[in-house]
């Protein structure tokens, strides 16, 4: 290899350029100059040798090094670079060289380390495609609002809190990515836009959209999903061009109006606050072919919705709905239904079961005989629809066992809960996961679950669904990040084991004290500094407490008198007394000493 290193080759001068940067082989550099495109992706770069952006200007090294040269090879006959892909490689920035090549048509420098653009952007006039998209940049140069051809401009995936006021001058933009950044507003000048057919402004910090979106005539997809959006403006409602809008995961209470929307395909809005379903602006959307409208409020299906004649996805699932308009069964093109997650009433479980097309010959046979049959079943409650997915339904049938741990995975799928169906759940077990919070869908099995193990995740506190498992009597949350619990865990009247070790409550949480059925309290491990003696002496049922390895600096005496105690652990806290030797001797002996050191 030293060999080859020492020899005179094209190899070897060009390795001295390229340091400390990793070798862009000459090969590649060769063909760039035939065809006007060069990957550099996933090589590693640091930073771009100079070498790459000089491309089309500095004679070839082997031309140097007198090669001889075949017709394919005449690199005065080289094409100008019009395509360059820089992504997933170590980039902290670009050259203001770039300008060197002012043929580029595509830029694409995503997935590096970015934290600012050169404003040598600006020069590259043929550029009609740019993208920045997974870096981490926290502005955009004032420059690129000069570029005349910029037809798709992505920015995901960045840490931009807002975008230049000027961005509506780029008039011929098709395509804008900003989604995944922190922006809480977005410029007035979007209006100007008016080429524009896909816009993302999804996963932001946006309150309120600019009515002014409403004249961007050439709009397609508008996709809102995870911002903070109370009301969409009713000026919206006349772009009729808008084929795909997506709401989800927002604040909004009601379906908003779309009078002019008639070319809207696809409308989704699940996981709102909606609680209503207004008829009048159902008779709006008579292209729409997706309704998705999950995990909402709604209570009821207005009869109305069957002038969607061409809808063929109707996603319902987790809301009140308690029944459904038998005309629903006159819709053609209806190819799904989601419904598991709601309380219904009249429709029988095995029926639900069959899946959407039986469903559906069921409710036109309804139309004209309303209500069930002398010889039919009396209707049962259908919670959830049962799922194909890889569940261990036969746990949850035989165990009453609902289990999806070790996964690492940072959410449980709905296909989980929605493999319950109407069977009875006793047991569940999500540990050893990433989940961050706890599933909102617990509260589906409220009626029957009754121990709950969420330990060795990530949670940082508890929500107020996991309070209304009136039945619950074991929870386990051990090696989580609690620093507290919420004062309506008062309602779990039945608990009676708690874990909590491994987390990082600095304060005994204070609603245990208020919990009548608790026999075991497992806090060790902990950063707990005290602990109120009169509050313990209360809880009756107490026997086991577990306070391993807090921040005690002391014992109050008082304790003594929680005779209920059978196991009382204090080791490895910073206290002086009660010493080792008397701790080593068991939780009487224990109780006693304290009993002694009362004040009398």
């Amino acid at each position: 290899r030293r060999a080859r290193a020492g020899g005179g080759g094209a190899g070897s001068g060009f390795g001295r350029a390229a340091e400390p940067a990793p070798l862009v082989p000459q090969g590649l550099l060769r063909l760039a100059r035939r065809s006007g495109q060069l990957n550099l992706a996933g090589r590693g770069l640091t930073h771009v040798p100079e070498h790459v952006w000089r491309i089309n200007l500095d004679v070839p090294e082997e031309a140097q090094q007198n090669l001889s040269f075949g017709a394919a090879d005449r690199w005065w006959e080289q094409t100008d670079l019009t395509k360059l892909i820089l992504a997933s490689n170590k980039l902290q920035s670009l050259s203001e060289d770039v300008q060197l090549l002012p043929a580029l048509t595509m830029l694409d420098v995503h997935d590096n380390q970015l934290t600012s653009l050169p404003s040598a952007l600006g020069k590259l006039e043929n550029l009609q495609k740019l993208d920045v998209s997974h870096n981490k940049l926290r502005s955009l140069p004032e420059e690129l609002l000069q570029l005349p051809r910029l037809r798709s401009l992505l920015v995901q995936h960045n840490e931009l809190s807002l975008l230049p006021e000027g961005l509506g001058q780029l008039l011929t933009l098709e395509e804008l990515d900003v989604s995944n950044n922190k922006l809480t507003a977005i410029p007035t000048s979007f209006a100007l836009l008016v080429n524009l057919a896909r816009l993302n402004l999804a996963c932001n910090q946006l309150k309120e959209l600019p009515a002014d979106l409403s004249a961007m005539k050439s709009l397609r997809q508008l996709d809102c999903t995870k911002n903070y959006l109370e009301t969409v403006p009713s000026k919206l409602a006349t772009m009729a061009s808008l084929e795909q809008l997506y709401l989800r995961r927002n604040k909004l209470r009601s379906l908003p109006e779309f009078p002019s929307c008639k070319l809207l395909k696809e409308l989704h809005a699940g996981e709102n606050q909606i609680e209503t379903l207004d008829a009048e602006n159902l008779k709006q959307l008579s292209s729409l072919c997706v309704l998705e409208l999950r995990d909402n409020k709604i209570k009821a299906v207005p009869e109305e919705i069957t002038v969607l004649q061409k809808l063929e996805r109707l996603d319902l699932a987790n809301n009140d709905i308690s029944r459904l308009p038998y005309t629903l069964g006159n819709l053609p093109q209806l190819k799904f239904l989601a419904l598991e997650g709601n309380p219904l009433r009249t429709i029988r479980r095995d029926l639900l079961q069959k899946g959407t097309q039986e469903l559906l010959k069921y409710l036109r046979s309804k139309i004209q005989d309303d209500g069930p049959g002398p010889n039919e079943e009396p209707p049962v409650t259908a919670m959830t629809l049962p799922s194909q997915s890889k569940v261990n339904t036969h746990a949850i049938t035989t165990l009453k066992l609902l289990e999806y741990s070790d996964k690492q995975a940072a959410e449980i799928p709905a296909a989980v809960f929605d493999a319950v169906g109407t069977n009875p759940v006793a047991t569940v077990n999500f540990s050893k996961n990433q989940l961050r919070e706890i599933p909102p869908r617990l509260v589906e099995l409220k009626d029957s679950v009754c121990d709950v193990s969420l330990g060795f995740n990530k949670i940082s506190s508890v929500s107020s669904e996991l309070c209304l498992l009136h039945k619950l009597t074991h929870l386990d949350l051990r090696n989580n990040v609690l620093t507290a619990l919420p004062e309506e865990m008062e309602a779990l009247k039945r608990l009676h084991t708690i874990n909590l070790a491994f987390n990082r409550f600095k304060v005994f949480p204070s609603v245990l004290y208020h919990l009548p059925a608790l026999e075991t309290i497992l806090l060790s491990n902990n950063q707990v500094g005290s602990i109120d003696p009169v509050q313990l002496k209360g809880m009756d049922k107490l026997g086991t407490l577990d306070l391993q390895n807090n921040d005690l600096l002391q014992v109050p005496p008082e304790l003594g008198n929680c005779e209920n105690l059978r196991s009382l652990l204090l080791e490895g806290n910073p206290f002086r007394t009660p010493r080792a030797a008397v701790l080593a001797k068991g939780t009487a002996a224990v109780l006693e000493y304290l009993r002694s050191r009362i004040p009398t």
